[in-house]
């Protein structure tokens, strides 16, 4: 069973690494030629002990000064040339990696763009840029040196040894005894390599999302002073890097030292054969001297062989990793046929945001877990405004999600103006439907084009309109006006301050559909005031469902509905429901002043 389990192994990372063959076709020539001539440079190196044996043979048994020169010359000449071609061979290969690197890793970030939200909930993000940066560069080092020196190197020892064994067969068979141990040991050292490789480049992942969340979550970690365990954490991954890399090298060490010893002994070998013939005038000395000049110009393809199978398994490792991204499966951008929403429109009780039947439960669940949402039928009509109240985990953030289906429902269906929303290309959905969630993540790009993510073709005059409605005047005050760099993950603004900016970005393209995550829990009461009453101005021109955890929240909305425990258990007016729902009260309780203010 071992050894069918590495055989598989072998021909998975074998049939990873013909998958980069789209990316290295469009450049396949310009390899092709690199290879061809780092081929004749190699080979080049094997006409230098013909030249010898000529001199050896020739002008210095003779004691013709001139031709030791003329050999001289020539073995001048080829060293030149081969050093010149092995420097084009380079110049060749360095601008279309590059070229394939890039395709690669854009290729990769634009999948990781279409992928479901429930991936990004289950995949470490250090383990997704490890794929993007070092196991792309690892993929780089293999196309531009394994792929062309496995050939190179193969094929000059092939010709090195049809040219020892038409010199001398005897002592070329000497030298051909180590190849049957050397294959099996190489076989056993890639089975074992490959095993470690994949170990290793996993903790390079795992380290990576350390550091990550270490960087971005510097203020808890002053703030609490963890930057002890924090330290203590990382020096336990680095540790188990170091014993793995550490076991790399052994195993590097090992075959290289076998495959050095080997061939040296095969070479000893030889010579002592060879001087004896010489002594018995059965061999010439210059044949003598080209034999081993051959033998030791074989010596660094054949010591390399471990080397490049080292790299050969980092890439295949590396690939593998990198099509496990690939080959999830994206949200698809068509629409799926639609239920319901053909002909001429919505009847009058179609119309709006409609929940029918939803359910939900996430795709990694255990078996036998119950839905996070069961059975919620809802109604929110054209131009009205619903408040989510419910408590923690109740499902309240879930149900949003399902709107602009960054979760896709497992049962029932949703409908926008009677149209089911599978029904509908997701960008033409995420148009109609925009979303502000209760965590205001920003990206290190300018306040405008933050908030311009909600509307990509809003001009100045619908982004100032969008920053005063979210009450986000303060953003004239910052240095370069909307046109200001906020710094990465907007932590250079306060938390008010950035929930203001998401905020305005979702109604920077005045949605016909707007979905909240309690937009206000950040601001103080002032603003909070202000806020509210720029957003009632919003809501009056839409349909909206907004999450809402204070009453003076809640009092943005013509209706409110009780979620609780993944069903809808109430549905009425603020009022209605503070007097005949007990949950309700008691949800609403410790706020109530404000909300009746």
């Amino acid at each position: 069973m071992p050894e069918t389990h590495a055989t598989d192994r072998q021909l998975s990372g074998v049939r990873s690494l013909l998958r980069l063959w789209p990316y290295v076709r469009p450049v396949r020539r310009r390899l092709g030629t690199a290879a061809f001539v780092a081929i004749v440079a190699s080979c080049l190196s094997l006409v230098i002990p013909l030249v010898l044996k000529w001199i050896v043979d020739g002008p210095v048994r003779d004691g013709d000064t001139g031709g030791i020169w003329l050999g001289a010359l020539a073995l001048f000449g080829l060293g030149v040339a081969e050093a010149l071609l092995f420097g084009l061979r380079r110049w060749l290969v360095g601008r279309p990696l590059a070229s394939v690197e890039a395709s690669m890793r854009a290729d990769l970030y634009r999948h990781l763009q279409r992928l479901p939200v429930a991936f990004h909930d289950r995949w470490p993000s250090g383990q997704l840029l490890s794929r993007g940066t070092t196991d792309l560069m690892m993929v780089r080092m293999f196309l531009a040196f394994p792929l062309t020196f496995l050939l190179v190197n193969g094929v000059t020892i092939v010709v090195g040894f049809v040219i020892l064994l038409v010199q001398q067969w005897t002592l070329g068979l000497v030298l051909l005894a180590p190849a049957i141990p050397l294959v099996i040991l190489c076989k056993t050292f890639e089975t074992k390599y490959s095993k470690v490789a994949r170990v290793s480049q996993d903790q390079v992942g795992d380290l990576t999302t350390v550091v990550e969340e270490s960087v971005l979550g510097i203020r808890i970690i002053k703030g609490f002073g963890r930057h002890r365990s924090q330290a203590r954490a990382f020096r336990e991954l680095s540790g188990r890097l170091r014993s793995t890399e550490l076991a790399k090298a052994r195993l590097l060490a090992g075959i290289w030292a076998v495959i050095t010893t080997i061939p040296e002994l095969a070479i000893a070998a030889a010579l002592v054969l060879g001087t004896v013939q010489v002594a018995d005038d059965r061999l010439s000395a210059g044949t003598l001297v080209a034999f081993l000049s051959t033998a030791l110009a074989l010596r660094w393809p054949v010591e390399s062989i471990g080397f490049l199978l080292a790299i050969s398994q980092d890439a295949a490792t590396a690939t593998q990793r990198y099509f496990e991204v690939i080959d999830v499966a994206q949200e698809a951008d068509e629409a799926l046929p639609a239920v319901t929403g053909t002909g001429t429109g919505p009847g009058p009780d179609e119309g709006g945001l409609r929940f029918e039947g939803v359910e939900f439960r996430y795709p990694d669940a255990a078996p036998g877990t119950p839905s996070v949402l069961a059975g919620i039928d809802l109604h929110i009509r054209p131009g009205e405004t619903l408040a989510l109240v419910g408590a923690t985990g109740s499902g309240k953030t879930t149900l949003t999600t399902l709107v602009p289906r960054l979760h896709e429902i497992t049962g029932g269906r949703i409908t926008l103006d009677g149209r089911d929303i599978t029904g509908m290309p997701r960008a033409h959905l995420r148009e109609l439907v925009s979303v502000a969630f209760e965590e205001p993540t920003l990206f290190s790009a300018s306040v405008g084009e933050n908030v311009r993510m909600g509307d990509s073709d809003a001009d100045h005059d619908a982004l100032l309109r969008a920053l005063s409605t979210a009450q986000a005047d303060f953003v004239h005050t910052l240095p370069h006006g909307p046109d200001t760099q906020v710094g990465e993950q907007g932590l250079s603004l306060s938390g008010g301050q950035r929930q203001r900016l998401a905020l305005a970005r979702a109604v920077v393209g005045q949605p016909r559909f707007l979905v909240l995550d309690d937009p206000l829990s950040a601001l103080d009461v002032h603003t909070e005031a202000l806020v509210e009453a720029a957003l009632r101005r919003v809501l009056a021109e839409t349909t909206a469902l907004v999450i809402a955890h204070r009453p003076s929240t809640v009092l943005l909305a013509d209706r409110v509905a009780l979620l609780s425990g993944g069903r809808i258990e109430a549905v009425g007016t603020h009022h209605e429901l503070l007097h005949s729902n007990a949950e309700y009260a008691w949800l609403m309780s410790g706020a109530e002043g404000d909300g009746n203010r």
